[in-house]
């Protein structure tokens, strides 16, 4: 055999040693699983996200992938919602949007002054009524909730201290394009305007609105103490928000890695919380060494304002389940 030939074999002898190598240990997964949110690389969720997609592999041994897609790399929350139920997404971290999955309900999730402090809001979430609408969810829409992440508390910004609901008149505030926020800041006596949250800064800057209300979170990644000179924490929205399977995918799984999925979402929720709580703590310091100051209210007022149009928004079935939850102790 000549030298040229004989380099030539090697050659080919070890392409076919490397290939065979490498395919050990990297066979494909079962199952791969689609995990989209609206969140940035740095937010608690996406961090959680992560942490759900290692704990999934390690737990079945591979035969499930989940990957991530932050930033509404699969499209807006209503998009990936959708796409669930068509097969072309798997997971999600959605809120109140599922109201328009004729869930009616998810509303409480997010209503002003529903949920009194951190503590409650474990109780009701991780308690009997957060699993009767858990339930409502998955009998309804299909989606199955697998775990839930509490959110910062929603507070009002503007560039005058405001302590008392009678000083909102003729302010013209940026809501999120929920009736019943609309309803609620109008009848503590602002002027609410839906606008995406993406042309918030530069309404603020132009004057276009004079205040905004939302979590510590997105006051710093948004910039808004750049055009925003006082925080008031009137706390007036304490939320959640569900991670969500499509139950068709969720059933086609084996009982075993079922159980992985529902086992690995515990730690995910848990890991979040952890993240959660530290993030608060540095958002809140993060706008006052930028000059922010926050200003204390007559936090009674406000919610003996909005009660009123709550009620007057919620079905009498949605009434009887806000009494629940603020019946929980």
């Amino acid at each position: 055999m000549t030298c040229h030939r004989f380099c030539s074999f090697c050659f080919f002898f070890l392409t076919l040693v490397l290939g065979a190598c490498q395919g050990v240990g990297e066979e494909k997964p079962e199952f791969t699983l689609r995990f989209g949110h609206l969140a940035n690389r740095n937010h608690s969720w996406h961090k959680a996200s992560l942490k759900f997609a290692e704990e999934v592999k390690k737990r079945s041994n591979g035969r499930v992938e989940v990957k991530v897609y932050p930033n509404e790399q699969l499209g807006k929350e209503m998009d990936v919602l959708t796409g669930i139920l068509a097969g072309s997404a798997d997971i999600m971290i959605t809120g109140e949007s599922l109201q328009s999955w004729s869930l009616p309900n998810a509303i409480l999730c997010a209503t002003p002054f529903a949920i009194r402090d951190s503590d409650h809001l474990k109780k009701v979430a991780g308690g009997p009524l957060g699993k009767e609408i858990e339930q409502h969810i998955l009998d309804i829409a299909g989606f199955r909730p697998i775990a839930w992440f509490e959110r910062g508390a929603r507070n009002l910004t503007a560039n005058r201290p405001i302590r008392h609901p009678d000083e909102l008149s003729s302010m013209i505030l940026r809501v999120p394009a929920v009736s019943l926020y609309v309803k609620t800041w109008s009848a503590l006596g602002a002027k609410p305007t839906p606008m995406a949250f993406s042309e918030v800064f530069t309404a603020l800057q132009q004057s276009t609105i004079h205040g905004q209300e939302n979590p510590f979170a997105l006051i710093r990644d948004a910039g808004l103490y750049e055009v925003q000179k006082y925080c008031m924490l009137t706390e007036h929205v304490k939320s959640w928000a569900y991670v969500v399977m499509g139950n068709k995918k969720f059933e086609m799984l084996p009982a075993d890695l079922q159980q992985v999925i529902l086992e690995s979402a515990k730690i995910m929720q848990a890991y979040e919380h952890e993240l959660f709580l530290k993030q608060e703590e540095e958002d809140y310091q993060y706008l006052l060494d930028r000059g922010m100051e926050f200003i204390e209210v007559d936090r009674a007022a406000f919610e003996e304002a909005a009660r009123k149009a709550v009620l007057e928004a919620f079905s009498d079935g949605q009434k009887d389940l806000l009494q629940r939850i603020q019946a929980v102790k």
